[in-house]
């Protein structure tokens, strides 16, 4: 039982800090530094939207005032099925390439007809609810000057304001896991709320796909291009406040790294050229949750006073989970923040297994 207790406790800890640590010591040894250069490049925003008549006058607005050559900039905008103002919102708009289907094909359908409609050599794909910051547009660019950049992540900035930073502190250390894949060679997706790639490496996404942001990168990167992280090319958002709703959108991510395995299962095998990084920043997560069932079961069945002690501690950490989750205002004190955001992680990637074998569609986020 403790040797059981140890292993589980190795895998929970490499997945968290020691790829991070890994990778940071291989960032001191070999950096790979990559060419810029600010030179506007014909480019086309791409967004799929649906029921976003909330987000998508003030997205369209700050696309409008991007410091970005507007002779250069194409804006093209799908309403997948939307049964809002959404439609309407559109064709009010002479500037932008609008297309609207009348029922909803899904997000990877809405993302392939814009693309068929895009001129740009550089395709930028973007969220309706993102702002981005002015010259987003221009840092994204300038890594293309490298010939071996074949796709470049923008960064997520979190609103600061939320009572709740307990997710917060989760996506700084996923930041600084995608800045260190990326000085080192690749990183293992995008951020979906901005990220640019060179027109001829798309490939079709398939319908019902929910990951793109993984989808498309990878297949980029199986063509021998590195795939990087761009920390001042900024888009913001928030935290959502809804009950439940950061829940179903991490739900929603972790069904799609499940997703991905069974549409591209080239992915596991030696022909992903990021086959360790691949496993060890996406896949390894998704079996925490059994990890950590095995840890509190073997560290109470376990003899001696380490293990009584390792026991009652974790029982300590998911009772402070429990009064996170049903005393939201308790979160501003860390402990409990962060043992509820962990615990919240790792029963969304139980809930995400569960979706994915019995087949549950997913919806539109």
């Amino acid at each position: 039982m403790s040797l059981l207790f140890w292993f589980s406790v190795a895998v929970v800890a490499y997945a968290y800090f020691g790829y991070a640590i890994l990778l940071w010591l291989l960032s001191r040894i070999r950096r790979r530094p990559i060419l810029r250069s600010f030179v506007a490049r014909n480019v086309s925003i791409i967004i799929a939207a649906r029921n976003e008549e909330a987000n998508l006058r003030a997205k369209i607005e700050n696309l409008q005032q991007l410091d970005y050559p507007l002779e250069k900039l194409q804006i093209v905008i799908v309403s997948d099925g939307s049964t809002d103002q959404t439609p309407s919102i559109l064709r009010d708009q002479t500037s932008i390439t609008s297309i609207i289907f009348d029922r909803s094909h899904g997000k990877a359908s809405a993302l392939n007809e814009a693309v068929k409609q895009a001129t740009g050599d550089i395709l930028i794909f973007q969220d309706a609810r993102q702002t981005i910051e002015p010259e987003a547009i221009y840092r994204l660019v300038s890594c293309f000057a490298d010939p071996l950049v074949g796709a470049v992540s923008g960064e997520l900035i979190l609103d600061s304001s939320s009572p709740d930073q307990s997710l917060g502190i989760y996506w700084k250390i996923e930041k600084i896991i995608r800045k260190l894949e990326s000085e080192t060679g690749s990183v293992v997706g995008v951020t979906g709320a901005i990220y640019a790639i060179r027109r001829e490496l798309y490939s079709d996404i398939p319908p019902g796909t929910i990951l793109d942001d993984v989808f498309v990168p990878m297949h980029i990167a199986r063509t021998g291009k590195r795939i990087i992280f761009e920390p001042l090319a900024i888009a913001r958002d928030r935290i959502f406040s809804e009950k439940g709703k950061e829940f179903s959108r991490k739900v929603r991510t972790l069904t799609g790294n499940y997703q991905l395995m069974a549409l591209a299962p080239w992915l596991l095998s030696p022909g992903n050229p990021l086959l360790f990084r691949f496993v060890s920043h996406k896949l390894l997560r998704l079996i925490v949750p059994l990890l950590l069932i095995i840890m509190l079961v073997s560290a109470g069945l376990s003899l001696g006073t380490l293990f009584r002690v390792i026991f009652g501690l974790q029982i300590l950490f998911y009772i402070l989970s429990i009064v996170g989750a049903t005393a939201p205002s308790t979160r501003k004190f860390k402990p409990i923040g962060v043992a509820y955001t962990f615990v919240m992680l790792n029963a969304a990637a139980a809930v995400a297994f569960f979706n994915f074998v019995i087949g549950k569609k997913s919806v539109w986020l």
